[in-house]
């Protein structure tokens, strides 16, 4: 033991008591430090032990926001589904407020050996956001797959939909209806999917400074899209281009509250296509995001990096569908 000690403290460049802490799985140890060290174990020929042979039993861990929106366990169902096709156990991760925590889940996954993670919807996607838990599986060279726009430095391959189409098929379709005054509900202002939606409009409505009164920020939640929303109609937005679904639904609840008829007087427009809006009162407009492709993707790259074949770094973008329905009419007047 002690002579295993000295040749693997001397290949990693550390101290014996340095490895002796990795080999019991001991805290206060560098990830790089912890990495060096098992390396040498592995090059020297030793059996790592138990705890630390990263005898991954073919888990994968998906980490999501939330399970009330519906657009998340219809990607939970995909890629859980695609999973076990190859012969992976998922684990589900769903966040709740007050509980556990992303960074929480992470550290869970390491500890049970995961072989890769799948994120949707995550911290990644905020641009102000603490990121350091996503860099420790970086450090550990695990695989990792982003489920829609993030920060670009993470460097992580990423299966987003493409936000500038879902703006312009938005926006194309309430110009054709004779909207003139629209806007847009996002979400917080870090939000990078948000960000590309708002870039995508002033492109295509060739927005200036003078506009921006036409963009309220929210949570992406009911309560909080009403206020946004209310803000919106009272300055005579006629056309209303949601960041997801549920702020569709809240935008709806803002306009009867003032009073105001969907679609006779607002036109509302969401995103993600999500469960049950055909059964909302009107049946919502929205853009369906491509989420049985898409999550098919994100487990092919994520098995891919897993088996070693390569890395894709790209980000990978899939063409949303405008899905027209009774929130939509035309412009007041027309």
């Amino acid at each position: 033991m002690t002579k295993r000690l000295t040749e693997v403290a001397k290949k990693a460049g550390v101290s014996e008591a340095t490895v002796s802490r990795v080999l019991n799985g001991r805290d206060g140890v560098s990830e790089a430090t912890r990495t060096a060290v098992l390396t040498a174990l592995d090059v020297l020929g030793y059996e790592r032990p138990t705890k630390l042979r990263g005898e991954r039993a073919r888990l994968v861990g998906l980490v999501l926001p939330e399970l009330q929106n519906p657009i998340f366990p219809a990607l939970a169902e995909v890629v859980t589904g695609s999973l076990a096709q190859r012969g992976y156990t998922p684990a589900l991760c769903a966040r709740t407020i007050g509980g556990v925590s992303e960074m929480d889940y992470v550290e869970m996954l390491l500890d049970h050996q995961v072989s890769g993670v799948i994120f949707a919807g995550g911290s990644y996607a905020l641009a102000d956001a603490r990121h350091d838990h996503y860099r420790r599986l970086t450090e550990r060279g695990l695989p990792v797959v982003l489920v829609n726009a993030g920060v670009d430095e993470l460097g992580f391959p990423r299966v987003s939909t493409d936000d500038a189409v879902a703006v312009e098929q938005a926006y194309g379709h309430l110009r054709s209806l004779g909207h003139e005054r629209i806007g847009m509900v996002l979400g917080p202002e870090g939000h990078v999917p948000s960000r590309r939606k708002l870039d995508a409009m002033v492109q295509a409505a060739g927005w200036g400074d003078g506009d921006r009164e036409c963009v309220e920020r929210s949570s992406f939640s009911m309560e909080g899209a009403r206020v946004a929303a209310t803000k919106l109609v009272e300055r005579g937005v006629t056309g209303i281009i949601c960041a997801s679904d549920v702020l569709a639904l809240g935008t709806i609840r803002a306009a009867r509250r003032l009073g105001r008829a969907v679609p006779t007087d607002i036109s509302v427009v969401g995103f993600d296509d999500s469960a049950f809006m055909t059964c909302t009162d009107p049946p919502l407009t929205t853009v369906r995001q491509p989420i049985e492709t898409m999550g098919q993707a994100a487990v092919d790259l994520l098995v891919t990096q897993i088996e070693g074949v390569g890395v894709l770094q790209d980000e990978l973008l899939f063409e949303p569908e405008l899905v027209v329905r009774g929130s939509t009419g035309p412009a007041p007047g027309r």
